[in-house]
This record gives structure tokens, sequence and C-alpha cells, in this order.
């Protein structure tokens, strides 16, 4: 009887308040002096996919980023000198990598000009700019070679490191191939390795961040951050600024630590509950760092800017890319999944300019194709793409000029090495000038 009377006095207390400020009950809370407040980002909004002030000019005036692709700590390429007409066309042919769709393995280039890869079991490439053997060597048992392991590098000017999905790494001398040490981790890798000074870091299947030795493979530190109930297969991303080291998670988790301790400095989360649910078609693309602003973008219609010493979200926009951005003179540049090249403010996210750069493949229009990546030259943006061509742009008006046919499957993400350009696919590198 009791417990009768207590519910019909609530429900005659709930009935005399009114859903809003003015009954104090569901007020705003005071706002406390240091407290974070956090902003509602989950919005779902429609795609922006249309163009934009497309008679706009922008004619860019940074200079060019020398060796952009060697050792890059902030993922940003900007401006890159290149102007290749893509004519020629050569091959290094190796086996078949059966993964290449979904691990999105990429190209080293190193400090002593090398350029390495691998292949479908696991050896390692080195080879010059002529695209002539240095040394290639393998460092797996037979079992291992049957699981067709991924490798992703890190070099300095005397060792590569090598971190796998099959949950090993290495150091290997750069000038022989020799093994220096090799060492297993709790979980199989699949992320960026960054190199800093006598330290490198890789994060892992269970989203933990490792920070290990690179004279003996120790691992120094690691921060964890949550795990997703299926594991992903994306490449996870990392930069190094400033002494920190701010990375990306399955989950959409930016967090950023102390590089020297591990010790967490902020972390922003940056998609809902449910989206953690089925995290596994979360797809982000790297993270690149430019004048204190992270920008990076996701499959979810999001692109966001988080301050770097915060983590605070400055702003965020509905573009759906998972291509890495790059950041020239303020602007921020991305291509769409839809197929816009589009040009952002990268102080408040004003979309500044949209351009369809798909409107010449037309006998490509009925596929459901998809950019890979980009990046932007002294006078053109190369766009690759995952049925084998490159969309050529023009920067200043932002309009596609020729479609260049590079092969029959999917490509990597161009890569430039001395006026040269190299493209990854399951069985070969190509290379352009």
């Amino acid at each position: 009887m009791n417990k009768i009377f207590y519910l019909l006095i609530i429900a005659l207390f709930l009935s005399n308040c009114s859903v809003d400020t003015k009954s104090g009950i569901w007020s705003k809370p005071k706002k406390i002096k240091n407290q974070k407040v956090v902003e509602k980002i989950f919005d779902e909004k429609e795609v922006y996919d249309k163009e934009f002030n497309t008679e706009l000019k922008i004619n860019l005036k940074e200079n060019y980023k020398e060796n952009s692709f060697i050792n890059n700590l902030t993922n940003n390429n900007g401006l890159i000198s290149f102007d290749g007409k893509l004519k020629k066309v050569s091959k290094y042919k190796f086996k078949k990598i059966s993964q290449f769709d979904f691990f999105q393995p990429e190209l080293l280039i190193s400090d002593l000009n090398n350029i390495i890869f691998f292949d479908d079991k696991g050896t390692i490439l080195n080879f010059d700019q002529s695209s002539k053997i240095i040394w290639k060597k393998n460092i797996y048992k037979k079992s291992e070679k049957k699981n067709n392991p991924i490798l992703y590098f890190a070099a300095n000017k005397k060792i590569l490191i090598v971190a796998d999905n099959v949950a090993r790494y290495h150091a290997i001398n750069l000038s022989n191939g020799e093994t220096i040490w090799s060492k297993r981790n709790s979980s199989p890798f699949n992320s960026q390795v960054k190199i800093y000074k006598d330290k490198f870091f890789v994060i892992d299947s269970d989203n933990v961040l490792r920070c290990f030795s690179i004279e003996n493979g120790k691992e120094l530190w690691n921060f964890k951050t949550e795990k997703s109930f299926i594991k992903s297969q994306q490449k996870l991303s990392l930069v190094i600024s400033e002494n920190k080291v701010i990375f990306l998670n399955t989950l959409g988790d930016v967090s950023s630590v102390n590089i020297d301790t591990g010790k967490l400095l902020w972390q922003t989360p940056t998609q809902s509950t449910a989206i953690y649910e089925s995290s596994f078609t979360l797809k982000n693309s790297d993270l690149i760092v430019e004048k204190n602003i992270i920008y990076f973008s996701n499959n979810k219609n999001q692109f966001y800017a988080l301050n770097k010493k915060t983590g605070v979200i400055l702003w965020k926009q509905n573009l759906n890319s998972n291509l890495r951005p790059s950041f020239i003179d303020g602007l921020v540049f991305t291509i769409t999944i839809e197929g816009y090249l589009a040009v952002i403010d990268g102080r408040n996210g004003n979309i500044v300019r949209m351009t369809n750069v798909t409107d010449k493949i037309k006998k490509y229009k009925k596929k459901d194709i998809k950019p890979v990546g980009f990046i932007i030259g002294k006078e053109n943006i190369y766009a690759s793409y995952d049925n084998g061509i490159i969309v050529v742009i023009n920067v200043q008006n932002g309009k596609s000029l020729e479609i260049v046919k590079i092969d029959n499957e999917k490509i990597s993400r161009p890569y430039i090495f001395n006026n040269e350009m190299f493209i990854i696919k399951d069985n070969a590198i190509l290379k352009l000038n």
C-alpha cells in the first residue's frame, strides 16, 4: 500500500512540473569555473555534395615542402614540388598482397633515399629510385608467412623499424638488411609507425599506443584506450608535435599523451555510443597537425578541427571523406567520397570552394568508384581512385584536366620522391614521370 501511495505522489509531482527552464528543476546547470563544457557533436546532417563558389580562383603562395614523405611527423604533406606529366610508367613486380585493400599499407621513403615495401610473404624490399634492388630480407617463420603479414615501416638514417599484423616488431640495419633485434607484442599492430629521437611509437589492435626503445625494442610505456567490440582492420594514425604524441583509435577517440612519460594530456571522443557499437564501419582519415590545430575526417560525414593543446573541438563540417587532408596557406584541402574537391578555411571551417572533380570520368560513372588519396603539386592536384585511375585537377580553379589510366585495379595514394610519382598496388610498385 505504501508503495502505491509513493507512486501517486511522484506522479502528481511530475504532472505539475513543466519540462522547461522556468520550473528550476530542468534549468541549465551553472557554469563552474574551469569546467570543460562538452558540446553535442553527434547530430546527423545531410552530406554536403554540391558545387559552391566555383568561380573562385586560388593561388597558393606557400613554399614547397622538401622531403614531404620522409619521416613526416605531422602527416601534412602540404605543397609538393612535383610537376610530372605522368606519361612514362615503369613497374617493379612482387608477390601479390592478398589483403592489400583492407590494410592500406604504405610505401616508405627513407633518409638514405631508398624506397621500401614488402610482398605477400613479408619479404622486405629495399630498392633505389631506379628500381634496382639493394637488398631483400624475410624475417618470418614458415607458419608466419602463411598468415600473409602486413608490414608498417619507419626509418631514421641507420635503422628500419618494422611492425606487423602478426604481433611482431623488428629493427633492421637499413644499409644491409640484417636483423638487429626482433620481439613480440601481445596484439597485432595496425597503425603508422613514428620515430622520434631514440623512441618509436605504434598502435596495436587493442587500441593501445606503445612506446619502444629503438636500441633494444624494450617497451618504455604504453597508454590504453577503450577497445572496440570487433577489431577493425583500418590503419590507425598518429602524429608527433611539441613533445606530444596524438593518436586516433578505432572508436574515433583522439588522445594526446606526453611523449616521455605516456601521461594523458587530454582525450576527445568524436563518436556517439551508437557508432561505438558499429566501429568496424568507421573509417577515419589520417590526422594532420598544422598551426596548433589537428585536422581529420571520416566516412560518417564529419570533418573536425581540434585544438592541439586542449583537444577542444574548434569546428566541425559536414564533409564525407576518409582521405588524408592537406593544409596549405591557411586552407585545408580534401576530396569527398562523392567526388568533390573541398577547400576549407582552416580557422573556422567555412567551405571556401567545392568543385566536382569526377566530371570527366564518363565511362566510369556507372561504377561506384571512390578516391584513395591525393597530393598537391606546383600547379595540379593528383588524386588516385580505386579503379586504377589518376585524376589531374587544376589547383587554381578546382576543375579536372585529364584522366590518366594507371591500372585496372585499386591503387594507393601518390608518393613523391625527387619529382617522380610512386604508386603501389597489390603486386607492384609503379613509377610515373
